[in-house]
């Protein structure tokens, strides 16, 4: 594990000042926001801005840094006759910024507004880096890659080469009591707690499922299920449970906003498959069944689940209450965790970024 002392001696700048790519959605933007963490733990006197777009979720999420914004489209169908202009134009406006704050190093965590960052870096002359977090290269880290000898993994990736690091993760997530966590979930000892967790919008199909086991539940005592409702609204499921007889073991709640108690009191995950999702319940320990999203490109977050040691990976065609039953019945016991590569990623992927500092 890296030292603090190592990450404090990788750059002889006095403030370094660096650009992170990070936009669109949560898998991108929080790994972005741990990296920063990082490096201000290695460099307290760094300068730290982000970069992404005006359709993504960063807008919202990027707090306490300079968010910059560029004209990007996402490297979708749809946009194909849009897309080269728009790269090159964000490209330029990259390459104007980098100059303009002094950047020494940019990194990339993935998602569209982060290639034009990369392409910007290469036309300032900076040294860029990029960060892949799933097991399938999204279409932006690809071309990224190209770009640049300095690539990051999460986790080992198909069709691209580069050093496994981790995934950078936000403090926290092992801090909680599990006592604590229990007592703040009003579980009571010897009773089973099963979280459904669909993201940061909630799942239909995750939802539809657990409210389908609760009812199958609905006579026992010993276990509790608590469901991230998301965009359907706690209410209208809580009025399903009721509906069934089900309200007693088994509430909808609109969001899980402490994830470190989530993780702590938990018996049971079910959840998507998204990288940090993934790299959380290995820090964690906490055993799970995973739904991977079916229109994921590539089909990258099967492949995600399917680096989680003992997770039972569930398809999503085949999901309902009872193959939820079924899957839950055969999950392994939580384990300490701790040992995971994600642990100290964000360290080492900070260390990374001060050291490309010329």
């Amino acid at each position: 594990m890296l030292l603090q002392e190592d990450l404090q001696s990788t750059s002889a700048h006095t403030r370094p000042s660096i650009l992170i790519g990070a936009g669109g959605t949560g898998g991108h933007i929080y790994p972005g926001l741990a990296l920063a963490a990082a490096i201000l733990r290695a460099r307290p006197g760094a300068r730290i801005d982000f970069v992404g777009t005006i359709r993504g979720l960063e807008g919202r999420l990027i707090t306490g840094y300079p968010l910059h914004t560029v004209d990007m489209v996402p490297m979708i169908r749809s946009q194909a006759l849009r897309f080269p202009l728009a790269l090159a134009r964000a490209s330029l406006q990259c390459r104007a910024l980098i100059r303009r704050v002094g950047a020494g190093v940019v990194v990339g965590m993935g998602g569209y507004s982060s290639a034009p960052l990369i392409a910007g870096a290469r036309l300032a002359g900076v040294p860029a880096l990029v960060h892949e977090s799933n097991a399938v290269p999204g279409r932006s880290n690809r071309f990224s890659a190209a770009l640049t000898s300095h690539v990051a993994l999460a986790m080992p990736s198909d069709g691209l080469a580069g050093r496994v690091v981790g995934m950078p993760l936000m403090p926290g997530l092992l801090g909680g009591s599990r006592a604590e966590a229990r007592q703040a979930y009003g579980v009571a000892e010897g009773t089973r707690l099963i979280i459904v967790n669909g993201g940061s919008a909630g799942a239909v199909r995750l939802n539809a499922a657990a409210v389908e086991l609760a009812g199958r539940w609905r006579d026992r005592r010993d276990v509790r299920l608590v469901i991230k409702a998301g965009a359907e609204g706690a209410d209208v499921l809580n009025d399903r449970l009721a509906a069934l007889g089900a309200a007693h073991l088994a509430t909808a709640v609109p969001y899980l906003d402490r994830m470190d108690l989530v993780y702590a009191a938990a018996d049971a995950m079910v959840c998507r498959s998204g990288s940090s999702t993934v790299a959380e319940l290995d820090v964690c320990g906490v055993p799970a069944v995973l739904v991977p999203y079916p229109h994921a490109p590539h089909d990258h977050q099967t492949r995600n689940a399917m680096t989680l040691k003992d997770a039972v990976v569930l398809p999503d065609h085949e999901l309902s209450g009872a193959a939820l039953e079924r899957a839950l019945s055969s999950l392994s016991a939580r384990s300490a965790g701790g040992h995971s590569p994600h642990l100290d990623a964000a360290d080492r992927l900070a260390a990374w970024t001060l050291e490309l500092i010329k």
